[in-house]
């Protein structure tokens, strides 16, 4: 049984549930913004809204299909994350490390200078906010997949190397440095 998929959301007060259980479809509208997500035909999704609760559940008879687990728990994450970021919000900085390199933000589209002869320009998505200062990107947004994608690839442009620690890393982002060659010993 899954021990994530059985336990309710409890809905904070602010935010607006709507579940269409035909299309298999649920809205959640915040503060932060709006989400939407379809469910897989597996799983359940029952909204009470007296009590402000959302579960999820799987018919009895496949409670030993491992599939069906996996689906169960992946849908009640999902959902939460989503009731997470239209309350809070997600945010991911990373940090543009490197002499001379650095980042800014042009409309829409975000330029980092990371050692290559032309600027790498990444365009951000419509549900992703980016702020620049200094050398430090913030991704901000509603969508936790997409908040992390983006990240993923502003990091991808140019990731960190262990030599001289140069690139494009999270700030949370610990890099294991390595010592260079070592000649006449």
């Amino acid at each position: 049984m899954s021990r994530i998929g059985k336990q309710p959301l409890q809905v904070p007060s602010g935010v607006k549930v709507n579940l269409d259980p035909k299309t298999r479809t649920i809205n959640i509208d915040g503060s932060k913004g709006k989400l939407s997500f379809k469910y897989r035909p597996e799983v359940t999704v029952n909204w009470a809204q007296n009590e402000n609760r959302i579960t999820c559940s799987i018919p009895k008879e496949q409670m030993e299909n491992v599939t069906y687990l996996e689906l169960w728990g992946t849908t009640r994450a999902r959902i939460k994350g989503m009731i997470e970021g239209v309350t809070q919000g997600f945010t991911k900085k990373l940090e543009v490390n490197g002499v001379g390199w650095g980042a800014k933000l042009q409309g829409k589209t975000l330029e980092l200078a990371v050692g290559f002869c032309n600027p790498v320009k990444i365009t951000v998505p419509m549900s992703v906010q980016v702020a620049v200062e200094q050398n430090v990107v913030t991704v901000t947004g509603a969508d936790k997949q997409a908040v992390g994608q983006f990240a993923a690839e502003v990091r991808a442009a140019r990731p960190p190397e262990p030599y001289n620690g140069k690139g494009v890393k999270y700030a949370d982002e610990v890099i294991q440095r390595k010592q260079g060659k070592v000649f006449g010993t």
